[in-house]
């Protein structure tokens, strides 16, 4: 058999055993595709949603859904829905592990029920990061070649043998997917989704400006030059509002760490713990200060 007649014919069979499992979110090519990864659950892209109520369409059957569960900083949710008997994908966080560059896949879309698509390709790069819809940086993801058409998010990224190896995000220049990889984080996270458990990770409640234009305001204002995140706004009974941040003070250490960019940032909040307290270092003008931001238990907004 030819190297084409040996791919037709795992596309083939993937659109037979595999394609019952993929579902469409929304309607029209604006909005995307899901997974199912068991019974009344699917697995999408948070960036895809459009509200809690969502239409999902299995076998071109819409049926009504509803949001159970979404983190937007991973850019993952789960809905509840009758999902008719479809068959859960097997889900296989060892094999997702160990892709490696060159390993064959398989993408398969139903692009805001659409219609079914089948593709094939190769892993390109591992490792590869993006930008989830909240601006923090989500590493470790699998970019590969298959080709997906637009509203593909949240399609699922499979090996020869139908195990999940990832769940399709993004599309970049060149055609290359970037997949979220399916591995022991990823199927913990969907599993506290699932049961309706949210993001518990401690959040400031701030707006940030780029570090860039931090030091341009600075300098515009006659302030000496400092590394630092400039804050744009503050979120009314935030965290950071309630220990006394303001609009412009510049954020320069927390925890002991110096700031320079969002994803320092970011990576201080991942390992905090809501139900402690954060130390900040700002500076006030040229003022320099130290305040205490207290997190409520289960705080997860911005």
């Amino acid at each position: 058999m030819s190297l084409l007649e040996e791919v037709g014919r795992r596309l083939s069979d993937a659109e037979q055993r595999f394609g019952p499992s993929v579902v469409g979110i929304g309607r029209g090519w604006g909005n995307g595709c899901g997974v199912v990864v068991a019974p009344g659950r699917i697995l999408t892209s948070a960036h895809v949603l459009r509200g809690e109520d969502v239409a999902v369409t299995l076998a071109g059957e819409t049926v009504h859904g509803r949001l159970a569960g979404f983190d937007p900083d991973l850019d993952v949710a789960v809905i509840a829905a009758d999902t008719r008997g479809a068959p859960a994908i097997t889900w296989s966080p060892a094999a997702s592990s160990a892709v490696a560059v060159g390993t064959p896949v398989l993408a398969l879309a139903d692009p805001g029920g659409r219609g079914l698509r089948v593709t094939a390709g190769w892993v390109s790069s591992t490792g590869r990061s993006f930008r989830g819809p909240r601006g923090r940086r989500v590493a470790g993801l699998i970019e590969h070649t298959a080709p997906l058409p637009r509203g593909s998010s949240g399609g699922p990224l499979l090996d020869l043998e139908g195990r999940l190896l990832g769940l399709n995000a993004v599309r970049l220049e060149g055609g290359f997917i970037l997949a979220l990889p399916a591995d022991e984080a990823l199927k913990a996270k969907v599993d506290g989704l699932s049961r309706g458990q949210g993001a518990a990770r401690p959040r400031l409640g701030v707006a940030l400006a780029h570090p860039r234009a931090a030091r341009k305001l600075r300098a515009a204002v006659g302030l000496p030059e400092r590394d630092g995140l400039l804050v744009r706004a503050v979120l009314d009974d935030s965290p950071a509002g309630c220990a006394g941040i303001e609009r412009g003070d510049l954020l320069v250490a927390a925890a002991g760490r110096e700031l320079r960019t969002i994803d320092e940032l970011f990576d201080v909040l991942e390992t905090s713990r809501t139900d402690a307290t954060l130390p900040v270092t700002i500076v006030r003008g040229t003022e320099e200060r130290e305040v205490s931001v207290s997190f409520e238990p289960g705080e997860t907004k911005p």
